[in-house]
């Protein structure tokens, strides 16, 4: 065997990185705490809006947003909740089963169909809780201006650290998939 290469045989290769050890008082741990706590107080607020109401958060918000426009389109109430048109038709098939909107084609354009509040849906919005966004902007809106930068600033860099940063989102505070809401 002189003179003739003889390999060795490979180590074992790490199939995955050791994990940090991460403890109570180690920023990042603190850090990822309060996600969790982010996390969690978005679930609880979105199992008590279904609970309390019936609905769904973006369920809520599509009928606030009908009170709050009238009689309207589709696309006005896709602008207005920043979902796509798509997601609103899913979510208004829904409270249109539960008999809470009614649907109708406007007289002047046969091709426009209008969405209105039934009384029913009239009554599920006043038993519906103040949605979690709506907390939050109040107390946003309180703080100084430098103070709202500040923190944006920082949660967009958190959001890229978690993958997020190309994301589109609508400024719903919603556990679950919009989608996913509407069935």
């Amino acid at each position: 065997m002189d003179g003739m290469n003889v390999e060795k045989p490979l180590g074992r290769a790490k199939s995955h990185r050791r994990r940090p050890r991460l403890e109570a008082g180690d920023p990042c741990y603190d850090v990822l705490v309060a996600l969790r706590r982010i996390i969690r107080s978005v679930d609880i607020q979105s199992k008590r809006v279904s609970k309390e109401s019936g609905l769904t958060t973006p369920q809520v918000l599509i009928l606030q947003s009908i009170q709050g426009l009238g009689e309207v389109t589709t696309g006005r109430i896709a602008g207005e909740v920043h979902l796509s048109q798509a997601t609103v038709t899913t979510i208004l098939d829904r409270l249109d089963q539960r008999d809470l909107i009614e649907r109708y084609r406007s007289t002047n354009d046969r091709r426009i169909v209008h969405t209105r509040l039934t009384q029913k849906g009239k009554e599920a919005l006043r038993k519906a809780p103040t949605l979690m966004h709506e907390r939050f902007i109040r107390s946003y809106m309180n703080i100084e201006q430098s103070d709202q930068k500040r923190i944006l600033g920082v949660l967009e860099e958190v959001a890229g650290m978690l993958g997020g940063e190309d994301i589109q989102a609508a400024p719903l505070l919603d556990v679950k998939s919009v989608i996913g809401d509407a069935d």
